[in-house]
């Protein structure tokens, strides 16, 4: 198939913006109707984005790196800590777990549980994701036992496990219903800060 995004470029032309984004919507629509990340073809995502092949080819170097940027988008940029409050800080980022800004993401997120569990790979290209905004709340607790608002003896990455994972069961499994999640992200932060915090 060929389109007007397969035409060459002038030098010094940028790459169009337009067809980034229809085939990181494609790649997603795919996945929101029930494809799998193994069975998603760079074909399949060609056609439903109205360009070729060589298109993608020349934005990602493959499946792996064009799903990475795709399902990074559903999430949107992790929020920043501004530095004033321990609990604050964690309270922004525990309330960003699980929340995704594309409405797509409550149809694909739960499917690719099994496939991150089954394949190495897939289970690789949620680490890239996940990774930058588990170091987001790494720098805060580390920050934390710095100022010695946090015990010093902290195991931080068990910590993140404790304030993430409510969120993560309630997000994506909608475990329990008389849970409100507008206020779980503070309790959630204040109940495992009680047992964290550095003593008087």
């Amino acid at each position: 198939m060929t389109s007007t995004a397969d035409a060459p470029r002038s030098p010094g032309r940028p790459r169009s913006v337009r067809a980034d984004e229809a085939i990181v919507d494609a790649t997603l629509d795919l996945l929101a109707e029930g494809s799998t990340v193994e069975a998603i073809s760079i074909e399949a995502i060609a056609s439903r984005a109205g360009v070729g092949k060589a298109t993608i080819y020349r934005r990602w170097p493959g499946k792996d790196a064009l799903l990475r940027d795709a399902l990074r988008t559903l999430k949107g940029t992790p929020p920043t800590p501004v530095g004033r409050s321990v609990r604050d800080d964690l309270a922004l980022l525990v309330g960003a777990v699980g929340h995704h800004i594309d409405p797509r993401a409550a149809r694909i997120m739960p499917c690719l549980v099994p496939e991150v569990n089954r394949s190495p790979e897939q289970y690789e290209l949620y680490q890239d994701i996940v990774e930058p905004r588990r170091q987001l709340m790494r720098d805060v607790l580390r920050r934390g036992m710095r100022s010695g608002e946090l015990r010093a003896d902290l195991d931080v990455e068990l910590v993140m496990a404790l304030l993430t994972g409510p969120m993560l069961l309630q997000r994506v499994l909608r475990w329990h219903p008389g849970l409100d999640e507008a206020t779980m992200p503070e309790r959630v932060v204040d109940t495992v800060l009680a047992g964290i915090r550095a003593p008087d």
